[in-house]
Order: structure tokens, then C-alpha cells, then sequence
């Protein structure tokens, strides 16, 4: 059975607390520990050791996904905290030095950006990162890959030259600025496309922006649970049905969103 679950970074920005708090109601088995923003990684690794991450079978921890050349040292010491067992996931464009990260092995796991990037779009561009760090693994992202070719073929691609290195999988809808947002019919339609070519066992990690921050419990358990039901239609791993998501303009954004 192939793991679901969220980011903490999509379910309450910067409050992985709160999201942990948030999940331990719902029947996710899965989560990606976020700290999209450099502030908070030294205050997620510094909580790691005392987390309660029983309910999960799958676990993953979000590098942050901006720091300069004079940054990185910084950041990759702290990586080191990570436990070995946890995928770390690293965008391209991140990487100054590719070298500097060949330590983690394939416990990197580098993920397909979306076009606002000009780094690992494509199945060429991600190639000559996996040139440099032969050893590092895949985080498909769809909605990225969904923004980069509406018609699926570059996922495509990508999928056939590197199925074998997908470790887990990034869900969620994405707009032109790239803001992720809850799923669509259209965007469920469109991965079901090339469902069939990704890993069925592949961990899948929603990063659907939650829009109920601020309700009540059960209020946003209800729509966790049906925000995984839908990427698990968009997998092809339940029944499609047309019931349409709250819509992105409807979700407040404060000036502080992540775009990822």
C-alpha cells in the first residue's frame, strides 16, 4: 500500500507544531517535515529528536528551497542531523556547489521545478543534475511538471528516463506564479495521464494549500482527508469523482506565501 500525506509547511506555514497537531486525527501515513524558509531549519532540526512521528510509516524532511553560495555550508551541516532513514528533498537551484552534497547519497532526493526556475525542469536538466550526484533520487513533483507542459509529455519524459529513482511523489495544484493550491478536476484529470508510469508504491506528499487555517479541527481534517482522496483519484488509486475543490480564489494568501 503506497503512504499519503501532507507537507507542514501546506497545512499551517511555518507551524510544523500545528500541523503535526492537525494530523494526528486523520489516517495519513505519511508527512514531509518543511522548512521551506532558512529561518526555521535550525528550529525544526533542533525539535527532530522530540517529535512524536509514530503515526507515520513514511517521512520526509524539506530542505529550504532559498539560501546563497555563503549559506550553504550552514545548511548542509544541520542536513546532517537528519536521520539517515529520511529522505532529503533539495531543489536544484539551491545547489551551489553540487560536490558539497555528494555525502548524502541517495538519501537527496532532487525535485523537478516549475517554469519560473531555469534548472531541473526537464528530463535533460534534471539528467546533468543526476550527472553530478549520480547517487541522489527523484521527488516528482506533478503540479511543477503540470505547469511546465499542460499536455503531461515532458512528466513523461521524465518518468521514463527516471522512474527507478522516485522516492516520493509532490501533489497539489499550481498557478502561473506558482502558488499550490488544492486539487482540481482538471489538474486530477492531466496526472492521471501518466499515473500508470509512476511507482505504485511511490509515497505521495501533498503540498495543496490548506485553506481552512484558523477553523476548527474538524473542519480541516475533513478536507485533509478529502484532499487525499482526490490525489489518490489523480493517482489512479481510487474513483474519480467530479466534486470540484475550493477554488484558489478563494484562499487568502498573506505576503509571506511560499512559492515551492
Amino acid at each position: 500500500m503506497a503512504f499519503i500525506g501532507f507537507s507542514t509547511g501546506a497545512l499551517m506555514l511555518g507551524n510544523f507544531q500545528e500541523a503535526l497537531r492537525l494530523l494526528e486525527g486523520t489516517s495519513m501515513t505519511a508527512v514531509e517535515l518543511s522548512a521551506l524558509r532558512l529561518p526555521e531549519l535550525p528550529i525544526l532540526i533542533g525539535a527532530l529528536p522530540k517529535l512524536d512521528l509514530g503515526q507515520f510509516d513514511y517521512i520526509s524532511f524539506h530542505a529550504p528551497s532559498r539560501f546563497s553560495a555563503g549559506e550553504e555550508d550552514g545548511v548542509i551541516e544541520l542536513l546532517r542531523q537528519v536521520p539517515d532513514g529520511l529522505p532529503i528533498i533539495v531543489h536544484p537551484d539551491t545547489i551551489h556547489e553540487a560536490d558539497k552534497w555528494a555525502e548524502f547519497g541517495n538519501q537527496l532526493a532532487i525535485e523537478n521545478m516549475d517554469r519560473r526556475k531555469n534548472e531541473g525542469r526537464s528530463a535533460e536538466e534534471l539528467c546533468r543534475w543526476f550527472e553530478k550526484l549520480p547517487n541522489a533520487r527523484l521527488c516528482l513533483d506533478l503540479a511543477h511538471a503540470h505547469q511546465c507542459d499542460r499536455t503531461m509529455t515532458e512528466a513523461f519524459r521524465i518518468l521514463s528516463n527516471f522512474r527507478d529513482r522516485v522516492c516520493q511523489l509532490h501533489i497539489s495544484e499550481l498557478d502561473s506564479t506558482g502558488h499550490h493550491f488544492p486539487l482540481s478536476y482538471g489538474s486530477i484529470q492531466a496526472f492521471l495521464e501518466i499515473a500508470s508510469l509512476i511507482p505504485a508504491d511511490a509515497p505521495a506528499i501533498l503540498e495543496s494549500l490548506n485553506p481552512l487555517q484558523g477553523a476548527e479541527d474538524e473542519l480541516q481534517q475533513d478536507w485533509i482527508e478529502h484532499e487525499a482522496n482526490r490525489a489518490r483519484a489523480a493517482l489512479g488509486r481510487c474513483e474519480v469523482r467530479r466534486e470540484m475543490p475550493i477554488s484558489p480564489m478563494h484562499i487568502p494568501l498573506s505576503p509571506a506565501s511560499v512559492l515551492a
